[in-house]
C-alpha cells in the first residue's frame, strides 16, 4: 500500500517584475507626447465615489425638543 504524501506540492515562483525605471520613464514620455496630461490629485482624496447612502444614525432614547 504506497503512503499519502504529507505536503503540498512545491509553489512555482512568481515571474520578475520586468517593469524598470526607465521603461516607466519611456511610457510616460510616450504618454505626454500623444497629448495627454498626468493630474496631480491630492493625498488622502480618492477618485472612487462612494455608492453607500449617508445614513443618519440616532443614538440613545432622547425625545425631539418641543
Amino acid at each position: 500500500m504506497a503512503r499519502k504524501p504529507t505536503r503540498a506540492p512545491a509553489k512555482k515562483k512568481q515571474p520578475a517584475a520586468v517593469e524598470t525605471s526607465e521603461s516607466i520613464e519611456e511610457q510616460t514620455r510616450l504618454f505626454l507626447q500623444g497629448g495627454q496630461k498626468i493630474d496631480v490629485i491630492q493625498s488622502g482624496i480618492s477618485g472612487q465615489t462612494s455608492l453607500v447612502a449617508n445614513k443618519h444614525i440616532k443614538l440613545g432614547n432622547k425625545t425631539a425638543a418641543k
